[in-house]
């Protein structure tokens, strides 16, 4: 025996009996076709087992269904009815009677929605009764510590719930309503979706909830927080019935061009999609159960004449609302005029919620549940034995082996069930789209099967939709717009998630797609583009040949060479003259030749830095310079010898004649050679990215290595033009006739003046403007020292040749003497 338990009528009153003695009764209202169409496919799924000789053969199924009227209350009483063996039910067809403890079941089957099932099952469950659902989904009756009896055809909200989500996610809605009907299949349906939902980034703006039978005070909040809410899309967790109710409020109040999301539980319901204010669903899209097809099905639940003869009240009731006419006895006290039923009525050419076959997926489920309890049967049951010497199995072991049927359909189809009774989540989803004859047409568009992996769950098939107002365009519905690349979401306070600002990333940062959480930073050597989208390789600076700036230097410092070469040249063709001769002839071509050797290194400043670039520009710099230096030293020594020569009895020059001068200038620069050396041993200077002077550029410079090196080799070059100047000071006052030491003075204050200003100059100058400095204090003092102690020599030998004689410089001798 199977026990069923539907809602065959959705609603219920309390009405008071006439006598004080009894509590008062429910009174079931508002007829449920589904419920009889669910009725008639348990009845049809028991039959063909007690037709079928493979499957229980010998043995026949019976049946007693109850009415719960949609009461939590009548439910959990007809379960205890279905269970302890009272013989309060109908309708009861029991043609097994014989073979089977009076109203005792093995299984129930129903009820159909959560809340019932969760009641049924607690109060079941201690009995180990099985309680099969074909249509209660909440994830809580997974829980088989709480509901250990429980097992459904139809996939738990868990999976409904995560398809939403990821629903919802597919169509970049983030900013959503959500409506739930108040019960536990709305309630936890709608919790599970708003944690997944969460974790995908959408953002519900409202969640309402209500019930069929609250106050119209609950139902207008509801309606006002769809008015006052921004979302256009509405995800909705309620029974066909609590929404049909919803839709008519909402139809009133002219509330429409909404996107609703749907589950299950009404997204395919005939009714609704036909009902007054139905367009206010207009393009809705959801989740429905796979459809399905059982032969012989649709024609046996279109066959009602059956139902006719049980003489059943709520059969009569039925045959009554379906036919829309009224049998004598019940005629005769109605109001107002009825045709009256023969019993003989067709539904040939009818079509109402009752001929409409859109729910067969649901009937197949009843249709699964019945066959389980069957092959579970057929794997207990012996039929070696008469029927009437058969012990029916206790429930318990009927609940056990349930649970480990694994079977197909005669369609294909496979049946089992989980650790947590429940079977594969499979939904296929749904579109409302018009027809040409302007109904509604439940239109697959896409799929979900938690049984792949989570990338491969949802598919959306590349078809035409249709949305909100019948639309063809994508609905949007967000908080905030989508933040491009380049930018970056920062939230608004106060606000959810999904509300927030657009930031552009920092410089040296990027976002290269949308809704971009923070900026990434560009690696050292890149650097963000003008919209921040890209990281793009930063343009190196140095100081070439090509640029103005290099290019000028370039022609200044060849054009201090080629006016040392012109010097040296001069000198040399009037090289017997006394003027060239007078002013050591030998150490002037040596100095001439280290100037232009301080103009050629200059060079070595200019262009792309390398490792060898890098250690010559500084040696070559440092040597050079010491030589210049160490030359204008030995001839200012020169002329304080010969000052103190020309006095009598002095014999000093012997001291320091040209063998001694070539040495001393030797000596010096081999001590600046030696501090090179030991420079390039230690820590020589090497090329170097400078990235810190600026962001969007790269530096390419040479790194000094070791800055004391670097700053003796300065320090001895200065402190070797410190000594020149002070012994050229002392001799500033000989006669000009015969003496270069206020020239050699001169050029030394010019040296020194360009190399103290150098320093403060070259520590806080950016880039290749460090090197261009330092290009430019090498060819300052260059020309000053050209300039100072040739030039005028130069001046004496072209343009006043009368001068350069040797009585010209005899009377300086005189002058000398007389001094």
């Amino acid at each position: 025996m199977l026990g069923g338990i539907l809602s065959f009528h959705s609603s219920w009153r309390n009405v008071d009996r006439d006598y004080t003695d009894v509590p008062s009764a429910l009174l079931c209202e508002s007829l449920n076709f589904r419920a009889f169409q669910e009725a008639q496919a348990m009845i049809f799924a028991i039959e063909e087992i007690n037709n079928s000789s493979s499957l229980l053969p010998g043995i026949t199924l019976g049946y007693k269904i109850y009415d719960s009227c949609g009461s939590i209350a009548r439910g959990v009483r007809v379960a205890l009815a279905l269970a302890n063996g009272n013989e309060d039910s109908f309708p009861a067809s029991s043609p097994a009677s014989n073979c089977s403890r009076p109203a005792q079941v093995q299984a129930i089957l129903g009820e159909s929605s959560s809340s019932p099932c969760m009641a049924i099952a607690t109060v079941l469950g201690p009995f180990r009764i099985p309680v099969i659902s074909h249509f209660a989904t909440c994830a809580c009756l997974s829980d088989k510590a709480r509901y250990p009896s429980f097992l459904r055809t139809i996939p738990s909200d868990l999976y409904q719930s995560r398809a939403l989500a990821q629903l919802v996610k597919h169509f970049g809605w983030s900013w959503v309503g959500a409506i739930r009907t108040n019960d536990d299949y709305g309630n936890n349906g709608m919790a599970a979706f708003t944690e997944q939902a969460e974790r995908l980034g959408i953002c519900l703006e409202y969640s309402v909830s209500f019930f069929r039978n609250d106050p119209k005070e609950k139902l207008q909040r509801v309606v006002d927080s769809i008015q006052a809410s921004s979302s256009r899309v509405i995800v909705s967790f309620m029974s066909y019935m609590d929404l049909e109710v919803l839709v008519r409020e909402l139809d009133r109040h002219n509330l429409t061009g909404y996107q609703w999301v749907g589950t299950e539980g009404w997204i395919t319901d005939s009714y609704t999609a036909t009902m007054e204010g139905h367009h206010v669903l207009d393009g809705a899209i959801g989740l429905a159960i796979p459809k399905a097809e059982v032969t012989g099905m649709r024609e046996f639940i279109l066959d009602v004449k059956p139902l006719n003869t049980s003489g059943s009240l709520l059969f009569t009731e039925f045959w009554e609302a379906l036919f829309d006419c009224r049998f004598q006895r019940a005629a005769s006290g109605a109001q107002g005029v009825w045709r009256e039923c023969t019993g003989q009525e067709d539904l040939t050419g009818m079509q109402n919620t009752f001929t409409d076959m859109s729910l067969m997926a649901i009937f197949n489920n009843i249709y699964k549940a019945v066959h389980a309890v069957a092959h579970a049967l057929h794997r207990l049951l012996s039929c070696e034995q008469t029927c009437a010497s058969r012990m029916q199995p206790d429930p318990h072991t009927i609940l056990e082996e349930i649970k480990k049927v694994r079977f197909q359909t005669k369609e294909g189809e496979e049946v089992y069930f989980n650790e947590n009774g429940d079977p594969a989540a499979k939904y296929d989803i749904i579109n409302w789209q018009p027809r040409a004859d302007g109904s509604v047409g439940f239109v697959v568009v896409g799929l979900y099967d938690a049984s792949v992996p989570a990338h491969r769950q949802l598919t959306v098939r590349n078809i035409p939709l249709v949305w909100a107002h019948n639309s063809r365009q994508v609905p949007v519905s967000v908080c905030s717009e989508r933040c491009p690349p380049g930018t970056r979401k920062a939230v608004q306070k106060g606000k959810p998630l999904c509300c927030y600002d657009c930031l552009p990333c920092a410089e040296g940062e990027i976002s290269n797609h949308t809704d971009s959480i923070t900026c990434e930073k560009c690696h050292s050597e890149f650097w963000s583009n003008a919209r921040r989208e890209s990281c793009e390789k930063k343009d190196t600076e140095f100081l070439s040949y090509e640029e103005v700036m290099g290019a000028l230097l370039t022609s200044v410092s060849l054009l201090g060479t080629c006016m040392t070469g012109g010097v040296a040249f001069i000198f040399f063709r009037y090289k017997n003259t006394p003027i060239v001769r007078a002013n050591n002839s030998e150490l002037s071509f040596l100095l001439l030749f280290s100037l232009a050797l301080c103009f050629l290194c200059s060079l070595t400043f200019i262009g792309r830095p390398s490792e060898w670039s890098c250690m010559l520009r500084h040696t070559a710099f440092g040597i050079t310079f010491v030589l210049c230096i160490s030359c204008i030293l030995g001839k200012t020594i020169v002329v304080l010898m010969a000052f103190r020569a020309t006095l009598p009895g002095s014999d000093v020059m012997k001291w320091f004649g040209p063998p001694q001068q070539r040495l001393s200038v030797l000596a010096f620069t081999l001590i600046q050679v030696l501090i090179c050396v030991l420079w390039l041993t230690i820590s020589p200077p090497f090329p170097f990215k400078n990235m810190e002077h600026y962001n969007d550029r790269i530096i390419l410079e040479c790194a000094l290595g070791s800055a004391v090196g670097f700053w003796a080799v300065l320090g001895y070059i200065g402190l070797l033009a410190l000594l020149c100047f002070v012994l050229a000071f002392l001799a500033r006052k000989l006669p000009d006739n015969f003496n270069e030491a206020k020239f050699i003075t001169f050029s030394m204050l010019i040296f020194c003046a360009v190399w103290i200003t150098f320093i403060p100059a070259y520590v806080s100058s950016p880039g290749k403007f460090t090197v261009a400095v330092e290009i430019f204090a090498i060819l300052a003092s260059s020309f000053g020292l050209l300039f100072c102690i040739f030039i005028p020599k130069c001046y004496i030998i072209l343009l006043k040749p009368e001068k350069n004689t040797r009585k010209s410089m005899m009377m300086g001798k005189k002058a000398l003497k007389s001094l």
